[in-house]
């Protein structure tokens, strides 16, 4: 049975009893419908004292192309801990039209452990990336109408480019202002993926709609004849601009397929951008629950990354527990197993691939001082002989393991991952970061690379290192860095899936994010528009004849 099949034919509950069941007010909620709403900040403001629940981190080993399910574990943890008695409640990002129409698929879990209404989440749910998108190309024809105009600002230089929420290639590089009019300045453009969208990062980072604002006035989108930036604010651009994200701020409220409450807000990719779901959604979520789940895009060396070094710095928040998710099937792929070949018993790629999991717990356990576990995605393939080498693989090196079933059983098949968790994060834990804020942006860079992702150094374009001494000298030196790398590999090479020989990572490009407050570095081939895969998900996607969606997976 599909994903979507299986959603269809499970009775959700009223988003209002669901809002209830964690103390949302009436007056605090907006619905959108009978099953999902938007959650007030005043519910936030007036739960503010309210104790913090405990902060559980859902990261994974690198992605192959056989998924992992770091999303359904999530969602089957969060049902898990509800089913041993504990008051959970998730928080997690909201899908992008990109990767659903593309090659990833959806983002709301899979089999018994997902998140509903799954059609509308995965589509168009209630128009934040739109807002987002809108709020973006808003700010791009008021900064091309003002050089139209007559320039006041002597844009020499424009930086901000446009988005549009759909994976096209076709618009990395365009021609823009071809119209011939007078006044209007033809130039060399490009779009982004909405996702990767600094006001998507500015929304997923401010901690209120006065913070939304400062941080969009503070956006840099352009540069004037001396090299001086040119900021929305001077365009008087940020007012507008908030108003189109007024209502896209407040979290919206979903359940799971056993109505488990889910705060689901905001959605920058971990390989282009920070990877994590609002800080507002979390910190809400926190006064809500005594378990809140939340994950972070991609692996561990991306999105957990981001989660612990920007947002956990920014929030002033950190995880009490750690789940690493992999599968079997996936291991062995990255000890070199063929695709066509990973249902068959291998402990030779197994013990190979291992080590990549091996390296994200070492991160996440003794780079930054966590809690973690080994939770290992079952399948019917997998193997005793397979599971009994796992066990006594991570037993002797002191990490604990669940094997888990929540995609063919739901919370049930989560039950002794919820029970080690609620014990884990008991354990003192403490967040250490991978880089000091003090240091040089070289210097935070290279640490990412040797810490996390075990490179042996690091090697700069010219036009980077260029970049760096200016961002510098403009006094943006002591922000965080984000830095855009493939998923698939700790190494900026795609294919380089085990990482045996020492390897450098390549930095091509540094863009200063004034607004979102991080600095985004540019590694390898990576690309801030994804194109769409030769046989996209499109293709397969439809209604069928009682008029209902089939095809999202």
């Amino acid at each position: 049975m599909e994903d979507v099949e299986i959603a269809r034919n499970t009775k959700l509950k009223r988003i209002d009893a669901i809002a209830e069941s964690i103390g949302i007010l009436d007056e605090e909620l907006e619905n959108y419908g009978k099953y999902k709403a938007k959650i007030s900040l005043k519910a936030y403001e007036r739960l503010k004292s309210n104790k913090d629940g405990k902060l559980v981190l859902v990261t994974a080993i690198n992605p192959t192309p056989l998924g992992e399910g770091k999303t359904t574990m999530a969602i089957g943890l969060a049902d898990g801990l509800r089913r041993i008695g504990k008051k959970s409640v998730l928080a997690l990002r909201e899908p992008s039209l990109g990767p659903v129409f593309g090659i990833k698929g959806g983002a709301t879990g899979g089999g018994y452990s997902q998140i509903a209404p799954m059609e509308d989440i995965n589509l168009h749910f209630t128009g934040d990336i739109h807002a987002i998108t809108s709020a973006n190309n808003l700010l791009s024809a008021m900064i091309d109408n003002h050089i139209c105009f007559g320039n006041e600002l002597g844009f020499d230089r424009v930086t901000w480019k446009r988005c549009v929420d759909l994976n096209d290639r076709q618009l990395r590089a365009v021609e823009t202002g071809l119209s011939g009019e007078k006044n209007v300045v033809p130039r060399r453009d490009g779009f982004d993926i909405s996702v990767a969208s600094e006001i998507m990062a500015i929304f997923c980072l401010a901690t209120d709609i006065q913070d939304l604002k400062r941080r969009i006035g503070n956006i840099i989108v352009g540069y004037n004849k001396e090299n001086k930036p040119i900021t929305a604010k001077d365009l008087h651009a940020e007012g507008a601009l908030t108003v189109l994200l007024k209502d896209a701020i407040n979290p919206n409220l979903v359940q799971t397929l056993e109505h488990t409450p889910a705060i689901v807000h905001g959605g920058p990719f971990a390989n282009i951008a920070h990877g994590c779901n609002s800080i507002i959604a979390t910190k809400m979520a926190m006064k809500l629950g005594e378990y809140v789940v939340t994950e972070a895009g991609f692996g561990a060396d991306l999105g957990a990354e981001k989660f612990l070094d920007i947002k956990c710095r920014k929030a002033e928040i950190k995880p009490d527990a750690v789940v690493c998710v992999a599968t079997i099937k996936a291991l062995k792929y990255h000890g070199g197993m063929p695709k066509e070949e990973i249902k068959n018993e291998s402990i030779e790629a197994l013990e190979r691939g291992v080590n990549n999991l091996i390296r994200h717990v070492d991160n996440l356990k003794n780079k930054y001082g966590l809690n973690v576990i080994v939770a290992i995605n079952k399948y019917t393939h997998d193997t005793e002989k397979e599971i009994e080498f796992l066990r006594n693989k991570l037993q002797d090196l002191n990490i604990s393991l669940s094997l888990v079933e929540s995609w063919e059983k739901g919370g049930e098949g989560a039950i002794d991952l919820a029970e080690q968790i609620v014990k884990l994060s008991e354990k003192e834990s403490k967040l250490n970061y991978a880089y000091d804020l003090n240091e040089t942006i070289k210097e935070k860079i290279n640490d990412v690379a040797t810490k996390i992702y075990g490179a042996e150094g690091v090697e700069y374009t010219e036009e980077a290192e260029k970049k760096m001494q200016e961002i510098e000298k403009m006094g943006f030196g002591n922000l965080p860095v984000c830095i855009a790398k493939t998923q698939y590999s700790f190494s900026d090479d795609s294919k380089n899936l085990e990482c045996r020989e020492p390897f450098k990572i390549h930095i091509s490009d540094i863009i200063l994010k004034s607004g979102a407050e991080f600095i985004v570095v540019i590694t390898g081939k990576i690309m801030t528009m994804p194109g769409l895969p030769r046989v996209p998900a499109a293709e397969k996607i439809d209604l069928d004849e009682n008029g209902n969606i089939v095809g999202i997976f």
